[in-house]
């Protein structure tokens, strides 16, 4: 094995392995702002970001812990939160006159009916244009947040497995049946306010 002198240091992120730079390139050259889009276990946050040689500029971004001041009374890591947070960004990308962007999952894993897709729903339900293929994004009940009541309604009979799993909702005096009717009303809230 030949030892050389010349080594060329990667890139920071590249090594810590938190950006891949050939997707990246790609959704520069289009000149399209990006609509990136994260996600932990308890929040999903959102930014249209456009590319400057300088650096990034970003112009529109919401958060899920904003959901709140809207009237959100459920958890902010959930697929109705993502939809919600989705349309929230749209409907401030639409108010820095800004119509079209490029969806960027990063690292994220491409999982249909994920909350990436249902934050990009949102979106495109306040009037972005975001190239994609309608069999990725959830159905309507499910965005709604339906699936939960449901859930939460079969699961009443065990009382102990309901307040293990509902717990946070429980400790917040919500009832997890009620979550599709927050959903419509912060929905509302976010079209009149945002």
């Amino acid at each position: 094995m030949k030892i050389n002198n010349m080594y060329t240091v990667q890139f920071r992120r590249k090594r810590e392995g938190s950006t891949n730079y050939r997707k990246r390139l790609k959704i520069v050259v289009s000149n399209k702002p990006r609509m990136v889009a994260r996600k932990s276990l308890a929040n999903i946050q959102a930014a249209i970001i456009e590319y400057h040689g300088k650096g990034d500029v970003t112009k529109a971004a919401a958060h899920s812990s904003q959901l709140k001041k809207f009237g959100w009374q459920y958890g902010t890591g959930n697929l109705p939160a993502a939809y919600l947070v989705g349309f929230l960004l749209g409907k401030r990308a639409k108010n820095a006159k800004m119509d079209e962007a490029i969806l960027d999952i990063g690292l994220n894993k491409s999982v249909k009916g994920s909350r990436i897709y249902a934050l990009l729903a949102g979106a495109l339900d306040a009037g972005l244009s975001i190239p994609h293929s309608k069999e990725v994004l959830p159905g309507k009940d499910r965005i709604s947040g339906k699936h939960i009541a449901e859930y939460a309604g079969k699961l009443k009979v065990d009382t102990e497995s309901y307040k293990k799993q509902f717990e946070a909702y429980i400790k917040n005096d919500v009832e997890p049946a009620n979550i599709v009717k927050n959903f419509e009303e912060t929905k509302k809230s976010i079209e009149t306010k945002a």
